[in-house]
């Protein structure tokens, strides 16, 4: 099979996927000893100047509108439930120190965290819990998930924007940044796997 059908079946089954995909599930539909890193990087350069463009997100492939045309499709009646301060603050900070437990993040914040908070970010499926430590308590630990990932265009946590950034756009407003680094000393080594169904800490 010739690359440019290739390509095209791969552009195909990204238009019809509702989903990111992995370069591995697109391979799977390609001929035996199809180049699908090459592939994707055919396609995405042809898109680069399109106005959807083919991108990495959470290591998985998927199409969407080009960054100076997002403006287009922002939809302009108010979504009905927004993030409040103190659960973009929680998200900020398990972001940028996953795993971690509920009380970390009441230390960070000065405050404490109400259930209700995790369970808005659980609900919009951004926050998972990620296991146990291994200390007194067992508490849960917690994390981002890839559909936060996802839904904010990033293929890796390593991709998020500064401490110092966030907190110049105002989304660690009320938080002790200075305080930030304890809790990397205070993470174990080793995580428990996800534990199903867990929920709180």
């Amino acid at each position: 099979m010739e690359i440019i059908e290739q390509i095209r079946i791969v552009e195909a089954l990204l238009f019809a996927s509702e989903k990111p995909l992995s370069s591995i599930a697109l391979a799977d539909c390609l001929p035996e000893g199809s180049n699908i890193d090459q592939l994707l990087a055919d396609l995405r350069q042809q898109y680069e100047m399109r106005g959807i463009n083919l991108v990495e997100v959470a290591g998985k492939w998927m199409f969407q509108t080009a960054p100076d045309l997002a403006f287009l499709l922002r939809k302009e009646v108010e979504q009905e439930r927004r993030l409040s301060r103190a659960a973009v603050e929680t998200l900020a900070i398990i972001s940028y120190h996953q795993p971690v437990t509920r009380a970390e993040v009441e230390e960070v914040r000065g405050v404490s965290l109400s259930k209700g908070i995790l369970d808005t970010l659980m609900a919009a499926e951004w926050v998972r819990p990620m296991g146990r430590r291994r200390t007194p308590g067992r508490p849960v630990t917690y994390g981002t998930s890839d559909h936060f990932l996802v839904h904010f265009g990033l293929n890796s946590i390593k991709d998020l924007p500064g401490i110092a950034e966030l907190k110049a756009a105002g989304f660690l407003e009320n938080a002790d940044t200075s305080r930030l680094n304890l809790l990397d000393n205070q993470k174990p080594t080793e995580e428990q796997p996800e534990l199903p169904g867990s929920t709180g800490g």
